[in-house]
């Protein structure tokens, strides 16, 4: 599998506090990857850092090939980016976000106009095209913040915690998309605060612990490591965060 992201020992302070203590991670072509960690663990930081918006402390990150600190413009154009609040244009509608998207991204009047209308179906917006996002729910608009960030399709797709305060049916819908994207080709990096949403969604499981990725693997991977080791006869992802999160602190 092709590493489309690539970090080794970076570590970040921000004054006296030490926030990455020397990250190692590695995101393949068609992967998704969930970064799980407790608040303040660094996963927000690790994102902005991947996506140039934050210079580590030091180790290297390339992402698409490029280092994010030498090469930062590279990557800005092969990446996307959908952070915890949904970053589109109410007074407008779906297809009008899209289309003024498509604009700005270099596609023409017909480019742009067809861009927007294959995501609108593809995001199953199609049927709210014309509304303004102002009357769209919650969920609608997560997607559509999400389709905003693919006009471009990039190779590299970084989401910080994209379903946070969405409802069940909602989150499931987004999962859909970016498992999409994934097949697709694409690397996305998914940080979330949901354990089932790892469990469910991630090709692989990245936990985020004293500054440091502790545990890597699959989620039937992880689990059976702290079955093994806590004697426990059916783990669950919750096990595992609060066995590994535990003993990185004793250690500390």
């Amino acid at each position: 599998m092709e590493p489309r992201i690539v970090t080794r020992g970076v570590t970040k302070s921000f004054g006296a506090q030490e926030v990455l203590r020397g990250v190692d991670l590695e995101v393949g072509a068609g992967e998704i990857v969930a970064l799980l960690g407790t608040n303040g663990a660094g996963k927000t930081t690790l994102v902005n850092i991947l996506s140039t918006l934050v210079v580590p402390d030091g180790g290297t990150a390339t992402v698409a090939g490029f280092d994010v600190a030498r090469e930062s413009r590279e990557v800005q154009r092969r990446i996307s980016l959908t952070g915890q609040a949904a970053a589109v244009d109410g007074l407008l509608t779906g297809d009008e976000n899209l289309r003024m998207m498509g604009r700005l991204c270099g596609l023409s009047r017909a480019g742009s106009r067809a861009r927007a209308a294959e995501l609108l179906d593809r995001f199953d917006l199609a049927d709210a095209a014309r509304r303004l996002v102002s009357t769209y729910s919650g969920g609608m608009r997560r997607r559509l913040d999400l389709a905003l960030s693919l006009v471009a399709t990039p190779p590299v797709v970084f989401l910080d915690e994209p379903t946070t305060g969405l409802d069940t049916r909602s989150r499931r819908e987004l999962w859909d998309a970016i498992r999409d994207l994934a097949a697709d080709g694409a690397a996305v990096l998914l940080t979330t605060q949901y354990l089932e949403e790892a469990d469910r969604l991630a090709d692989r499981i990245a936990l985020l612990d004293g500054g440091r990725i502790v545990a890597l693997g699959t989620a039937d991977e992880l689990k059976a490591r702290v079955g093994d080791e806590l004697s426990l006869p059916a783990p669950t992802l919750d096990d595992v965060f609060l066995a590994l999160t535990a003993s990185t602190r004793k250690a500390a």
